[in-house]
């Protein structure tokens, strides 16, 4: 009993451990955003194209191979249809206005208002399916939102001339979060069905797909005569913050469960803001280290009353 025991403590710390590596990984994305804006002339679009042109054929691979393996269920026509819109929504259309946006705020400030989204995912859950909220669950989300605040104004300066800029990043960042919390929501229901691995592969094919369409059609730009350092940080960021954290978070949730993986990627703001201050010199203030505890706080109330 206690080799039993001891084997699903360890196989536990792993899944804690990969959860946070997964994490930490999932910060870098803003970083390499930033850096690609301060060292070349590019735009959202074209960065977004270039870090799913890198990234699909991991994921194409990977949902090909989940799909010929051994009791493989086919998925209906509805199922492909959802995956398609659900994918595109959440790493397409959100990730889209997360780039954009990324134009005009720091990283520190995008990764605080992205992270507002579990409180988003509690109340769509409410609206949409039924779900009973909680009355602590209605303070997390006061806290969370009050943490933003005091985050936000402590960074803003409305009397710059750079302030309008900077509520229309925090804007697109905001619906960013909206509709990433979207994607949360909708893929709840149907990832029991047909497994996290295999829905993440297609899903962000899908994704690729929408958002290559998305460059072709609208953009003037080629892709094979940007900067250098553009394709370095664009292969960087589609490998060690797309493909890689996408399937470590997959592996973590299969050992540990969606809440506790929710509880561990609390860290993402902080290892964001102290990634941004080494690699862009951002400075952290007293402002947002209380906004990110205080949005932290409001996210582990969340995960912990789910665990319940």
């Amino acid at each position: 009993m206690k080799q039993v025991s001891a084997k699903s403590k360890y196989y536990f710390i792993g899944g804690i451990l990969i959860a946070l590596c997964g994490t930490v990984c999932f910060s870098v994305k803003a970083i390499f955003v930033k850096l690609a804006y301060r060292d070349a002339s590019v735009d959202a679009i074209t960065l977004l194209a270039l870090r799913m042109l890198f990234s699909a054929p991991f994921f194409m691979v990977t949902a090909l191979f989940s799909s010929s393996r051994s009791g493989n269920i086919k998925f209906t026509n509805k199922q492909w249809l959802y995956i398609a819109l659900i994918g595109c929504l959440g790493y397409y259309v959100s990730s889209l206005f997360d780039f954009i946006g990324l134009k005009y705020v720091s990283a520190g400030i995008e990764r605080l208002i992205l992270f507002t989204y579990p409180t988003m995912v509690l109340l769509m859950s409410s609206l949409i399916f039924k779900e009973k909220i909680k009355p602590v669950q209605w303070l997390a989300v006061v806290v969370t939102y009050f943490g933003l605040a005091i985050a936000f104004f402590g960074e803003s300066n409305f009397t710059s001339k750079h302030s309008n800029d900077f509520l229309f990043g925090s804007l697109l960042i905001l619906i960013c979060a909206f509709t990433y919390a979207s994607y949360i929501t909708g893929s709840g229901k149907l990832i029991p069905q047909v497994g996290s691995a295999k829905f993440n592969s297609y899903a962000m094919s899908f994704a690729s797909i929408g958002v290559l369409t998305h460059f072709f059609l609208m953009s003037e730009v080629s892709l094979i005569r940007l900067p250098t350092i553009v394709y370095i940080y664009c292969f960087l960021m589609a490998v060690f913050a797309t493909v890689i954290p996408s399937y470590l978070i997959s592996f973590a949730i299969k050992r540990i469960g969606p809440d506790n993986a929710a509880v561990v990627s609390s860290v993402g703001p902080v290892s964001t803001i102290l990634l941004a201050n080494i690699f862009l010199g951002e400075t952290i203030s007293i402002w947002q280290f209380a906004g990110t505890a205080l949005i932290l706080t409001g996210v582990f109330i969340i995960a912990r009353q789910k665990q319940m």
